[in-house]
């Protein structure tokens, strides 16, 4: 069986994922997408050899050719085509996030209960890279003890000048938090936000949450460190520690100096990620099993933090995280 995926949305992500599911991911093929710049969908349609660019995308999600829907869409039209998508039954994959506000996202936790199938999937691909999977792997077999702290870095090398400080932890730091979830097991129950200076929009902040179980998570997030993309992450347990470094790179040693190139962004640094998330969910739409990765609940609980963090930002204040009760769908 193959499965026809429709991507809404030929920016960046769309056209990326539209690449990998014409070439690198087995069982899938790119039948339809759909953008708001008509040329640049028909680019990446013809790119695909036999996918349409389609005027409409509502088309593309009811079209008898899309048997799955990835929505890489600007941000605040994900709830109306995820809802869309489970109304018309088919599975979607929705780039973080799952909707920019809490309520939208429960309005999807609502409407995919309501259909009594797991349909959503969210975007948060670092559960697929090896080095964040190797370290789950180590602190779930006990090795290092109970998780105590753990440890995240977050930097890119420059962010667009319109970029509020919110949008440093709803856009950035929100992978950190669906990454500390998912590592942990565990759900975060408060947020607290720090920043070096008054005034900087585009700076350092310094995320502590805490976990229900008493795990301290410290997120660096600094959007505009001009030197490149470094994500680096360390798991304090009882028994040991396990760490991840920035991706391995190729070291020059010439003039009294030794160091590595670093990526621009994050899409050399996750590519396999990225990879690897296409290929786990057309496999489980294929052999019709549960999403693997961050499914609607998940979207819900990063959002649901994230928004806790932006009130701690602009508050000053430690905030709590109140999640509403976990329908029976996810347990």
């Amino acid at each position: 069986m193959t499965v026809g995926v429709g991507i809404i949305g030929t920016g960046v992500m769309g056209s990326d994922h539209a690449r990998l599911l014409a070439g690198a991911v087995s069982g899938a093929a790119l039948t339809a997408v759909f953008d708001v710049d008509q040329q640049r969908a028909a680019a990446v349609a013809g790119s695909a050899g036999s996918a349409r660019a389609l005027a409409d995308p509502i088309e593309l999600i009811h079209d008898d050719a899309v048997d799955a829907v990835l929505v890489a869409s600007s941000d605040p039209t994900h709830e109306a085509f995820v809802l869309a998508s489970i109304a018309a039954g088919k599975p979607v994959l929705c780039e973080k996030p799952l909707a920019p506000t809490v309520d939208g996202c429960l309005r999807i936790l609502d409407a995919e209960a309501a259909s009594g199938r797991r349909l959503v999937s969210v975007g948060f691909m670092r559960r697929y890279d090896p080095g964040y999977v190797d370290m789950k792997t180590i602190l779930d077999s006990g090795e290092i003890g109970a998780a105590l702290v753990l440890h995240c870095v977050h930097r890119n090398a420059s962010a667009p000048a319109s970029r509020f400080r919110g949008d440093v932890i709803t856009n950035s730091a929100v992978h950190e938090i669906d990454l500390a979830r998912w590592l942990l097991d565990d759900e975060i129950v408060a947020a607290s936000v720090y920043t070096p200076r008054a005034g900087a929009t585009r700076d350092i902040q310094i995320l502590v949450l805490e976990s229900a179980t008493g795990v301290l998570v410290d997120i660096e997030v600094f959007v505009n460190a001009r030197y490149g993309y470094d994500v680096r992450c360390e798991l304090v347990g009882e028994e040991g520690s396990v760490s991840l470094d920035a991706a391995p790179a190729t070291e020059l040693r010439r003039a009294g100096m030794a160091g590595r190139r670093l990526p621009g962004d994050w899409r050399p640094r996750f590519a396999e990620a990225y990879r690897r998330e296409l290929q786990d969910w057309i496999e489980r739409l294929r052999n019709n099993r549960n999403p693997g990765g961050a499914d609607g609940w998940d979207g819900y609980s990063a959002t649901a933090v994230a928004q806790a963090c932006v009130a701690a930002l602009e508050t000053n204040t430690r905030q709590e995280v109140k999640l509403t009760a976990k329908p029976h769908l996810y347990a």
